[in-house]
């Protein structure tokens, strides 16, 4: 005799709802009291599974009925944090129905999404407000050359004595290529090819280090910080079926979020077992490429480690300054250019789509490299002296 699926434990019935897509979940939350009890209930949450079957779909081609989903009462509050999160730019702006949410919660779906730094655009407004701004303004620049709304671009320079520089280039004609070349010029550097790495991404940006590998003739020229950015002190290649967090988009909690005052990624001491030094970053979320960052995220897209133990592919180093930048990503940043390897040196740098960029500050390479320590922060050009 078959089980009615009403007398089944809650925790069975949200599992098996969890399994169906957005409309059909949506109709059979209405069937009965119970079964709407259960699509309710945010400690059960069947919306999550399907929500984010659609927010992480390799194409972004969105169910329609996630379009109005905010008019159900039936979905719990916190799918909406993963949503904002999450989500296409131009969908949120210009197609889906918003919900309701406390000011907490539009300044959570802010820090999870964007970088730390572009908080000075809010000003004396809301947090939905913020967001909302900076989301037209990131989906307006990666779809058009618009430099009008930051005129100077920000960038931070790595230098080998263990200090750093925050500098900045015209908006309108900034190539990190162009200026690295002008400082591996000022380093007797320039006979060498310029490598690039991609760092960490996230939805609307990702962060990319530009620098020369080489055999070095002595150690006085070999950047430790340029190593330590790319491969946190501990963590290597083999770590990545063992760090999970709640923080993890793949299989993450169902809790609605995370304290802000909890930090993401602890820092200073480097011995000890990896898992218990760092977690998975969370403010701001990365994308699933790169999902475990700090740790090796698998899948092909995360090449921090190219090479084996101190040695970087073909048993090269890091010499000489190395440069990050944060490049805003649009509809063609990702399509490969061709020649040479994917995601790495010229295509991350040169084709359709690549050639805007925003800010990155202090409190950028911070939350994304809290391990880094310099022996000076200077903000300009110099040896701050």
């Amino acid at each position: 005799m078959a089980t009615p699926l009403e007398s089944l434990p809650v925790e069975l019935v949200a599992d098996i709802l969890g399994e169906l897509d957005i409309a059909s979940l949506v109709t059979v939350s209405n069937l009965s009291r119970r079964l709407r009890a259960v699509a309710s209930e945010p400690s059960l949450n069947p919306w999550r599974r399907p929500i984010l079957r659609n927010l992480l779909s390799p194409d972004e081609d969105y169910e329609p009925a996630l379009r109005h989903l905010s008019v159900r009462q039936t979905v719990p509050r916190q799918n909406w944090v993963e949503i904002l999160t999450l989500g296409k730019a131009e969908y949120l702006l210009f197609e889906m129905t918003l919900p309701n949410l406390k000011e907490a919660e539009w300044e959570e779906c802010f820090r999870r999404r964007f970088l730390p730094g572009w908080i000075k655009w809010k000003k004396e407004g809301s947090w939905k407000a913020a967001f909302l701004k900076i989301l037209h303004r990131l989906w307006h620049r990666s779809h058009s050359s618009c430099t009008a709304d930051e005129a100077w671009t920000h960038y931070i320079v790595l230098n080998r004595n263990g200090s750093a520089n925050l500098l900045d280039g015209s908006s309108r004609n900034y190539n990190p290529l162009t200026i690295f070349h002008e400082i591996k010029l000022q380093n007797n550097l320039a006979h060498l090819m310029t490598h690039a790495r991609l760092v960490v991404e996230f939805k609307d940006v990702r962060i990319i280090a530009l620098g020369v590998l080489t055999k070095p003739r002595s150690a006085f020229s070999v950047n430790h910080n340029a190593r330590l950015f790319l491969h946190p002190p501990g963590i290597t290649k083999g770590e990545e079926d063992e760090s999970t967090t709640s923080g993890s988009i793949s299989d993450g909690s169902d809790e609605s979020f995370q304290s802000l005052l909890e930090a993401p990624v602890p820092v200073k001491n480097h011995h000890g077992n990896p898992k218990d030094l760092y977690r998975e970053l969370t403010h701001p979320l990365p994308s699933r490429s790169h999902a475990k960052y700090p740790f090796y995220t698998p899948g092909g897209e995360d090449k921090r480690w190219l090479g084996t133990d101190e040695l970087e592919e073909g048993g090269r180093q890091w010499v000489g300054p190395m440069l990050i930048t944060a490049q805003l990503i649009g509809p063609q940043t990702k399509e490969p250019l061709g020649d040479g390897p994917p995601l790495q040196d010229l295509d991350l740098l040169v084709g359709a789509g690549r050639s805007q960029y925003a800010s990155l500050t202090w409190a950028d390479l911070t939350a994304i490299a809290p391990w880094l320590e310099f022996a000076q922060k200077i903000t300009g050009p110099g040896l701050g002296h």
